[in-house]
């Protein structure tokens, strides 16, 4: 598995405590899992399947945010990967995938769920921050089309990214980094 770097770790807590920057302190809760992992990440699945997989990881982390809430963290940081898995093939991974939108777009995916096309994953992570009142971190695979006469654009049409996400207390998309992969290891995302 990958690992996000820690000047990542650091940007993404810097925009958090930004936020919640009028307490003096917060409780913050980290969570790891064991990620059920897709049967084959070599052969391509459907998207309906895509989802009934990370549904089952997302229900792991609905009982650990619920956990965390309880407890009175003000965020909660899920596992990288911990949706989906790892060592997938840019083919592969795509129907994993949702468009997730610049944070200035003032979305709240919860309320919203289709505004920007079919985004089960993230209308499901928001109004787990929603209902709980947390911010939740997530990593996600975003996409994002490209123009074929870009020598830069994939033979699928998308620039696909590793990402990781935050929602706050209302469960608005608040934070989104595409991350930098220096090593070579992760082709299924953009190397940016």
């Amino acid at each position: 598995m990958v690992t996000s770097s820690f000047p990542t770790s650091v940007a993404v807590f810097a925009l958090i405590t930004l936020q919640v920057g009028t307490q003096d302190s917060f409780i913050a809760a980290v969570y790891e899992h064991a990620v059920i992992l897709p049967n084959k990440t070599e052969t391509p699945v459907s998207q309906e399947d895509a989802l009934n997989l990370m549904n089952k990881n997302i229900d792991i982390l609905e009982r650990a945010i619920k956990q965390a809430a309880e407890q009175g963290a003000r965020i909660i940081v899920t596992p990288e990967d911990a949706l989906y898995g790892w060592k997938f093939t840019r083919e592969t991974v795509f129907p994993y995938l949702e468009d997730i939108p610049d944070p200035q777009v003032n979305w709240i995916p919860c309320q919203d769920p289709h505004r920007f096309g079919h985004t089960p994953v993230q209308a499901r992570l928001s109004c787990l921050a929603k209902n709980n009142s947390i911010y939740v971190l997530a990593n996600l695979g975003d996409k994002k089309p490209c123009n074929s006469r870009d020598s830069t654009c994939p033979p699928n049409g998308y620039f696909q990214y590793n990402t990781n996400v935050v929602y706050n207390t209302e469960g608005k998309l608040v934070a989104r980094y595409h991350k930098e992969i220096l090593q070579s290891v992760k082709r299924s995302f953009a190397v940016i």
